[in-house]
């Protein structure tokens, strides 16, 4: 559980380091490019193989190409996430990137055949309801254009194919000695689809990285690493099935990144919102205890 409760402070460690870039106005592709950098580096550091030999083994490793297609998907859904933030808000965005945990959950359940019962189908809706009722800040709720509702159908697509795919290619092919060096690969594979986007914005805008773009960088990479590492170990959790552990990580960072909003950011809450954190406490224990 130790793993666990990491990867979920790593993430929401994510998310304060995500709000300091809109205080400061960190350029987010920048900034995503170091951190990638800086993961992949960290991802040596832990897997403790700095040789070229073993730099250029991972071509040889059956995880390798998921593992390219994965950090490609990284900037992919970023990208999709910036459209999606400028046609519907920053509302649209969340709900759209949060509920795609419902695909990683119904996929580990169909695909490896897990449990499923009435008490955990509720705790899952449950956990689903909160998530939406959490990212909504608007008394209305969500409101956008139809003809831009492609782009959070494809954030929720492409977030819940993301951790789908984690989940797939740790249990398949990723041994305990090379998690390290898979998510040192997929950080990297992030890192050269991130400085593509970068020079392809180059030709059309004059945008240069900042000396602040570099320092956020650093300062996300570090738990950005880290959440993926134990999200893995997470996994891997005897006595927990993967369902289970999708659900009550991403609820949970939900949980905790609004509370960290309200104590550190002053971030204004409105009834259903306090509704939905009531609710993800209750859908986490009861999926972590209904089995």
């Amino acid at each position: 559980m130790i793993a666990l409760v990491l990867s979920i402070l790593s993430s929401s460690a994510i998310y304060i380091v995500f709000k300091l870039f809109g205080k400061y106005n960190i350029t987010t592709l920048n900034a995503l490019i170091v951190n990638y950098f800086i993961a992949f580096v960290l991802g040596l550091i832990f897997q403790g193989n700095f040789s070229l030999e073993g730099v250029l083994s991972v071509t040889s490793k059956d995880w390798f190409y998921g593992s390219m297609a994965l950090g490609a998907m990284f900037i992919l859904v970023f990208s999709l996430m910036v459209i999606t933030t400028q046609k519907g808000g920053m509302s649209v965005v969340s709900v759209a990137s949060k509920m795609s945990v419902a695909i990683p959950v119904i996929f580990v359940i169909l695909y490896y055949n897990e449990s499923i019962g009435l008490l955990k189908i509720a705790g899952i809706l449950l956990a689903l309801i909160s998530v939406y009722l959490v990212s909504v800040r608007k008394r209305d709720g969500l409101s956008i254009d139809m003809k831009y509702f492609i782009f959070p159908l494809l954030v929720f697509l492409g977030s819940g194919i993301i951790e789908s795919s984690i989940k797939f290619l740790e249990n398949t092919y990723v041994p305990d000695d090379e998690i390290s060096l898979f998510s040192a690969n997929t950080f990297f594979f992030a890192c050269v689809t991130g400085i593509v986007f970068f020079g392809l914005r180059k030709l059309r805008t004059k945008t240069d990285f900042k000396a602040k773009d570099v320092l956020g960088g650093v300062l996300l990479g570090i738990p950005n690493y880290f959440s993926i590492y134990f999200f893995i170990l997470a996994l891997r959790i005897e006595g927990l099935q993967s369902s289970s552990i999708f659900i009550i990580n991403n609820v949970s960072i939900v949980l905790l990144s609004t509370l960290l909003g309200i104590m550190f950011f002053r971030e204004r809450m409105i009834p259903k919102n306090w509704a939905g954190i009531v609710m993800a406490i209750l859908s986490i224990i009861l999926i972590t205890y209904i089995q």
